[in-house]
C-alpha cells in the first residue's frame, strides 16, 4: 500500500540544467503532485516515480547501483530506465516518464505506458502454481509481466485472496491497518491478468512424470510446468490442553481475525515462544492494551538467531512496553484461564498464542518424486529433481553461493524473490537464484533490518549504541561477514547487501570500517561469545 508524501525539489516540467545531475546519480523533484526521480545513466536521462510501490519508501534515500535503485525500507529494486520492479517485495513497477532535452535543460513531459513483450510460443502452455502465498503469487504475476501467454492456475488452500502475511503480526493485529491493506490485489486484478486463482483448492497429489495434478474435488489439471510453493504449517508442541479453542496459531488471515475477535473482551494473553512473529504480535497486542506474557525455554529472545546483544536489546525494549517474560521455562499444561510452567508457576491468561515455528509442507513434493532433505531440494535455478517441477518459498532448500551451503530460509521477501526467479526459469530464462536473504521486523516504533544468513555464526561485532537505537551488528562465519542486523542504519544495510551480493567481502569490511569511523566510537568485538542455551 503506497503512502503519499509531499513533493519537494525542482519542478521537472519546467526543466532543470543538465549540469545538475552527475553521471550515475539521481535527484528528487516533481511534476505537479507526483514525486519524480531523475537519473543520468551513460549520458542519457531517465525519470521514474520516486516512491516504492510496496509501502511507499522514498527511493531518493535508497542506494543506486548501475541502472537500478534499491528502496531503503524493505530493499525492493527498480530499474531507473523503465521503472520495472526487478526484485520483491515490490511486485508492481513505479511510473516511467518521458524526457526531452533542449537548450541544455532536461524536461519531464509525461507518463509513458509500459509495454509487455509477448512470449511467442507460450500460448498453449499450461503452468500450475500450488500455493497462494508469497512465492506462488509473485510467480504468477511475474509470468504475466514477462509476457507469458499460456494459462496460469494459481491454487490456494486459503479462503482469502492472497494477502500480505507480514502485516498480520504487525499493524493489522494492532488495529492500525485497515482490512483493505491486507490483500495484495483485488479479485479484478487476477481477472484482468487472466490468472485463474482458485481459493479453498486442496491439491491431493502431483504426478511428476505424467504431469498431472489431482484436486480434492475430483478434478485433475495437466501442466507443462509446475511450481510447488506450499509454505509451512505452524508447529504445535505436544502440550496438554493445546487443542482447546482459546489456543491460537498465527499463520493465516483467518487466525488473525480470530485473535482480534478475542481481544474484544480478553485482558491477558500468553505466548508460547519468543521468535520474531511472537514478539511482533506481542507488541501489536500491547497496542490493544492487553497484558502480555511470553514463555520460552531460551535465556533471551532469539539468542540463537541474533545473539546476546540484540536478544538483550529486544527483551529490554519489550519490558519497557510492559511485556512480562518467563524465560528458561517450558509449558507443563494449558488450562482454561491459565498456563502452568515447568516449575509449577501459574500464569493467568484469557487465551494463548503459539509461536513455536513452522514445519515445511513437503509432502506433495515428496509424492511427486522430488528429493526432500530438510526441505525440498532444488538446484540454483530452483528446479527440483523432477524436471519441470520447481519449488520456492519456505519449502525450498537451495545451494546458497554465499555460504556454499544448502539453506532453507523462512522469510517473506526471500519467498517472493524465489517465486519471481522460478517464474523466469519456467519460461526458460536460466536465471540463477543468488539473492542475499533480507527481512525486517517491527517492534513498537523500532524497525530492525537483517540482511544475509548468519546461520551458525561464530562471532559478532557491534557498531554504534544499542541504547540510542542507532547500531549495527555484524555476524561472522570465520572471516566472512555472513549477515548484518541494523537499527536506524538503512543505508549501511543496503551497502552490505550489495557487497555480499557481489561476493565482495573486502567491500563489506570497508563499509563497516567507514561506518565505525563516522560513529566516532570504537566498535565492540565479541569473538566466540555465542553459546547455545542448554
Amino acid at each position: 500500500m503506497a503512502i503519499s508524501a509531499e513533493v519537494s525539489g525542482p519542478d521537472f516540467s519546467k526543466g532543470v540544467s543538465v549540469e545538475l545531475i552527475a553521471e550515475g546519480e539521481s535527484i528528487l523533484g516533481h511534476v505537479g503532485d507526483k514525486a519524480i526521480l531523475l537519473s543520468k545513466i551513460e549520458d542519457q536521462f531517465y525519470a521514474i516515480g520516486a516512491h516504492c510501490t510496496h509501502y511507499g519508501g522514498p527511493l531518493n534515500e535508497g542506494l543506486i547501483t548501475g541502472e537500478t535503485v534499491h528502496c531503503p525500507w524493505h530493499h525492493a529494486v527498480f530499474s531507473l530506465k523503465t521503472g520495472e520492479a526487478l526484485k520483491a517485495p515490490a511486485l508492481t513497477p513505479v511510473s516511467c516518464w518521458s524526457i526531452e532535452v533542449r537548450d541544455d535543460k532536461v524536461f519531464v513531459t509525461g507518463k509513458r505506458k509500459a509495454a509487455v513483450e509477448p512470449r511467442a510460443g507460450t500460448e498453449k502452455q499450461q503452468f500450475v502454481i500450488v500455493g497462494g502465498g508469497a512465492a506462488g503469487t509473485a510467480a504468477a504475476v511475474m509470468l504475466r509481466r514477462k509476457g507469458f501467454l499460456g494459462s496460469i492456475h494459481l491454487l490456494s488452500e486459503d479462503e482469502a485472496l492472497p494477502y500480505d502475511r507480514t502485516n498480520l503480526s504487525k499493524d493489522y493485529l494492532a488495529g492500525n491497518a485497515p482490512e483493505e491493506w491486507i490483500p495484495l490485489w483485488g479479485q479484478e486484478f487476477y481477472r484482468k491478468h487472466d490468472i485463474k486463482l482458485e481459493l479453498n483448492a486442496k491439491v491431493m497429489k502431483i504426478d511428476g512424470h505424467r504431469k498431472h495434478l489431482f484436486l480434492a474435488d475430483g478434478r485433475s489439471l495437466k501442466f507443462d510446468k509446475c511450481l510447488i510453493a506450499t509454505g509451512g504449517t505452524p508447529v504445535k508442541p505436544p502440550i496438554p490442553g493445546i487443542e482447546q479453542d482459546h489456543v491460537y496459531m498465527l499463520r493465516s488471515l483467518k487466525d488473525c481475525r480470530h485473535i482480534i475477535d478475542r481481544t474484544s473482551w480478553a485482558q491477558k494473553v500468553a505466548f508460547i515462544g519468543s521468535g520474531f512473529i511472537a514478539l511482533e504480535a506481542a507488541a501489536a497486542l500491547r497496542a490493544r492494551n492487553l497484558e502480555v506474557h511470553i514463555v520460552a525455554p531460551e535465556d533471551l529472545p532469539l539468542i540463537k538467531v541474533v545473539g546476546v546483544h540484540v536478544g538483550s536489546y529486544l527483551k529490554k525494549l519489550h519490558e519497557e512496553h510492559g511485556v512480562h517474560f518467563h524465560l528458561g521455562h517450558g509449558i507443563k499444561e494449558i488450562r482454561a484461564r491459565s498456563i502452568v510452567l515447568d516449575d509449577k508457576t501459574s500464569v493467568a491468561c484469557d487465551f494463548v498464542i503459539v509461536g513455536a515455528g513452522v514445519r515445511p509442507n513437503t509432502l506433495l513434493a515428496e509424492q511427486a518424486g522430488c528429493k526432500v532433505d530438510k526441505g525440498v531440494l532444488v538446484d540454483e535455478y530452483l528446479e527440483t529433481s523432477v524436471p519441470g517441477i520447481y519449488a520456492a518459498g519456505d519449502i525450498a532448500r537451495w545451494p546458497d553461493p554465499h555460504s556454499n551451503k544448502h539453506i532453507r530460509v523462512e522469510h517473506w521477501e526471500v519467498a517472493e524473490r524465489q517465486g519471481q526467479i522460478a517464474a523466469l526459469n519456467m519460461l526458460g530464462d536460466g536465471v540463477k537464484f543468488q539473492e542475499v536473504p533480507f527481512f525486517w521486523t517491527q517492534h513498537y516504533d523500532t524497525s530492525l533490518g537483517y540482511v544475509g544468513n548468519g546461520g551458525d555464526f561464530d562471532r559478532m561485532e557491534v557498531f554504534g549504541d544499542l541504547g540510542k537505537n542507532d547500531f549495527a551488528v555484524a555476524f561472522y562465519d570465520d572471516e566472512r561477514v555472513a549477515a548484518l542486523l541494523t537499527v536506524g542504519r538503512d543505508r549501511e544495510s543496503l551497502l552490505i547487501e550489495d557487497a555480499i551480493t557481489h561476493f565482495d567481502n573486502k567491500k563489506v569490511q570497508e563499509t563497516l570500517l567507514d561506518y565505525e569511523r563516522r560513529l566516532h566510537s570504537k566498535h565492540t568485538p565479541t569473538p566466540n561469545y555465542f553459546e547455545p542455551s542448554p
